[in-house]
Formats: structure tokens, C-alpha cells, sequence
């Protein structure tokens, strides 16, 4: 219903608000003041509540009384008078337990939980970690506001699975279906990256003009123009690729560009070393050159890969430094 009420105009959310009951205006306005794709924007209220105090037997009867109309029974959710959540119950582990035990004597107190305000990425990795059914929300007092199963969440990540491949594209992430996106939109979506991998283009391409007299000096050489070009470009959407795919987990932020920098600049010696090899080899004995052509190019190529993967490493970082989604 909240998902109904965020797509429909203000004047009928006011109507539908004036004509609900108290407690369901409340409720509403609740979820409402969620920013969008927060924890508590995509939660449910529908979970099983226990209190300690509870015995086996009576959590069971309760659960049987009102786990009809809740989203999950698999997972119960211990808390105390203020609602603060204390603690988790499975089901299983109630079937399988005495009926005279109390709730406080089998429930797991070790919680992992997210906050109302967490964003939807961050949940996302949650479950991925952990593997759960639901996952408890509780707002900045702990106390418990709501859960999200994983049926709710696989929806986030197949929206998050979209938008990554679209960084990866060098679009813009678009939440609209193709076919209904115009032609406008499309473009807009795809120029931006374009440019930027057009200047990181046009960055490998001066490395190349430095030995432009040289090469105009030698015709032979201009014949490796394209493998240059190529294999540079390559190196930076290698490193580029794989620091977005970092950004967009969790796993890199603007704090490690520091490390990401020295990382591309260890990879690229190495790769740069060997495609510097094989290519002075590959050019001596395949083309017949002379060896000190033959070296030109291969030096030419070692530099170029160590500076393209390094800018190709530290593009993502900046974008991301200046809240430009990358």
C-alpha cells in the first residue's frame, strides 16, 4: 500500500489520510517519512512478536492465534514492554524444545539487525552474508519497528544487479523498461560516460603522440599504432570495471584511494612487464624488425598500460569523491 500511496498524487494521499483510522494514519505518516530506498521504506509490519517471559507452549499458541495474517512465523521476535528488541526465536527451535522452557532460555540474544534509516544497498548485503529469511529493523532506540524478508529484498537486488550492470555499460542507472524509455532519456543516460571514457581515451592516445616524431621517423611503427591504442584502452577498462564493481558494493570508498592507486600501479607493472615481453619477442621474431624498433614499441606499450590502468583506477574514485555516480 505504501508502495501505492508514493506514486499517487498528494490530494489522494490527504483523502485516503482523512478517511483511515487513527491507528492506520499513524502508521502510514510512519512510512511515509522513510526516505526512499531506506531499511524502513521497504519493510513490513507483519512479524511475530514474543516476550521473554513467554513459555514454549504459549509462544506456540500464540503464533497459532495471529501468524495467519504475518508475513513470516519462521523467525519470532523477542521484546520487552517498550518494544526493544531482545532477542530471536525460530520456529524450529520452538517445535523442538519443551514446552515448559520460558522464551528467555532458548532465544539467541546476539541480534544482527538494521537501523530504519540504512540504506537498501546496505541491507542487501546483509542477507547476502548471513543468508536470512528476515531481517529485523529497529529505529535509533532499538526499539523493533518492523522486518524485511527475503522476498522483499530480492527485489533490491535485482534492481541493484541492474543498475551495477548499467555502470558498467558507462550508463547512467535507469529504473524505467526499455521499450518505454525515450530515445532522450537513452541518450542522456549514455552520453555522460561516454565522455569521460572519451577524455580517458583521449589521455592514452597523448601518451602514444609523445613518440609521435619518432614514429613518423620509422613508418613501420605506425603499424602498431592500433594494438597500442587498443591494449591501453583495454588496461583502463579493466581497472575501471573492477573499481566500480567495488564501489558498488560496499567494498571501496573515496578514503582508499590511496591503496587503490598503489594496487593499479603494482598490477600494471606486472602486466605491463609481461605484455611488454611478449610483445618485444613477438614483434623481433614474427615481423622481422629491427630489435631496437621492436623495443620502441614495447616500451611504448609498458608505459601506457601503467598509466592507463592507473587513471583507469582513479576516474571511479573521483566521480564517486564528487557524489557522481560512477
Amino acid at each position: 500500500m505504501i508502495d501505492i500511496l508514493e506514486e499517487v498524487p498528494a490530494n489522494v494521499v490527504k483523502k485516503i489520510l482523512l478517511n483511515a483510522k487513527e491507528e492506520e494514519r499513524n502508521l502510514i505518516n510512519q512510512f511515509l517519512r522513510y526516505p526512499p530506498e531506506s531499511a524502513g521504506s521497504i519493510m513490513t509490519i507483519e512479524y511475530v512478536d514474543l516476550k521473554k517471559n513467554m513459555t514454549v507452549k504459549e509462544a506456540l499458541e500464540h503464533i497459532k492465534e495471529t501468524g495467519l495474517d504475518k508475513e513470516t512465523v519462521y523467525t519470532c521476535y523477542v521484546t520487552d514492554a517498550n518494544r526493544k528488541l531482545e532477542g530471536i526465536v525460530s520456529l524450529r527451535k520452538l517445535v523442538i524444545s519443551d514446552e515448559d522452557l520460558l522464551i528467555e532460555d532458548i532465544m539467541e540474544r546476539d541480534v544482527i539487525y538494521v537501523h530504519t534509516h540504512d540504506d537498501q544497498e546496505t541491507v542487501a548485503r546483509v542477507f547476502k552474508r548471513y543468508g536470512f529469511l528476515a531481517l529485523p529493523v529497529v529505529d535509533n532506540e532499538g526499539r523493533l519497528i518492523g522486518i524485511i524478508t527475503v522476498d522483499d529484498i530480492m527485489e533490491v537486488i535485482d534492481q541493484e544487479a541492474t543498475e551495477d550492470f548499467q555502470k558498467m555499460a558507462a550508463m547512467s542507472p535507469t529504473e524505467e523498461k526499455y521499450l518505454e524509455t525515450s530515445v532522450l532519456s537513452l541518450a542522456k543516460n549514455r552520453v555522460i560516460w561516454l565522455l569521460v571514457l572519451m577524455i580517458f581515451d583521449t589521455f592514452a592516445g597523448g601518451i602514444i603522440r609523445k613518440f609521435e616524431n619518432f614514429l613518423q621517423s620509422v613508418v613501420i611503427l605506425t603499424a602498431f599504432l592500433p594494438m597500442l591504442m587498443d591494449t591501453g584502452g583495454n588496461a583502463g577498462s579493466q581497472s575501471s570495471t573492477l573499481i566500480i564493481r567495488g564501489i558498488a558494493l560496499g567494498e571501496i570508498s573515496p578514503k582508499d584511494t590511496g591503496k587503490v592507486v598503489l594496487k593499479e600501479l603494482g598490477v600494471s607493472l606486472i602486466v605491463g612487464i609481461i605484455l611488454a615481453i611478449v610483445n618485444l619477442f613477438g614483434i623481433y621474431l614474427v615481423h622481422n624488425v629491427e630489435f631496437l624498433i621492436a623495443l620502441t614499441v614495447s616500451i611504448t606499450l609498458f608505459v601506457t598500460v601503467v598509466i592507463s590502468k592507473v587513471i583507469g583506477g582513479i576516474l571511479p574514485m573521483i566521480a564517486k569523491k564528487l557524489n557522481i555516480d560512477p
